[in-house]
């Protein structure tokens, strides 16, 4: 069970969003994204398109496994609203890559300081 979060500059900790919290968020793009305190099944209310929602499935990082010599590729989307520079000395922590047994492989974490300050190309 891979674990992606972001550890702001501020030490806030950041995970990923889920897929109906992005849907939620896109088709209403003012609200809050506080969950509601009663456990009911939310229905998405339009805004987001059917074709928007396929995009946003095909986009995510959602692999369980790699098969060996291949990879896996997707985007993590997390919620950076209302805070002021959230990657400025923040790090990406990546745990929880196990084998097929279950064991532990590796812990990665990425500073992104690095990329904020890389020359720009033009």
């Amino acid at each position: 069970n891979m674990e992606v979060k972001i550890i702001t500059g501020n030490h806030s900790k950041l995970t990923p969003v889920s897929t109906d919290d992005l849907y939620r968020r896109l088709s209403n793009p003012q609200s809050s994204t506080r969950p509601s305190p009663l456990p009911l099944p939310h229905k998405v209310k339009g805004g987001v398109s059917k074709k928007e929602m396929d995009e946003i499935e095909s986009s995510q990082f959602a692999a369980k496994a790699v098969e060996p010599h291949t990879t896996q590729s997707g985007f993590l989307f997390f919620d950076i609203g209302g805070i002021s520079s959230p990657l400025r000395g923040a790090n990406i922590d990546i745990s929880g890559v196990a084998d097929a047994k279950g064991n532990e492989l590796m812990y990665f974490e990425i500073p992104v300081d690095k990329y904020l300050n890389a020359p720009k190309t033009d």
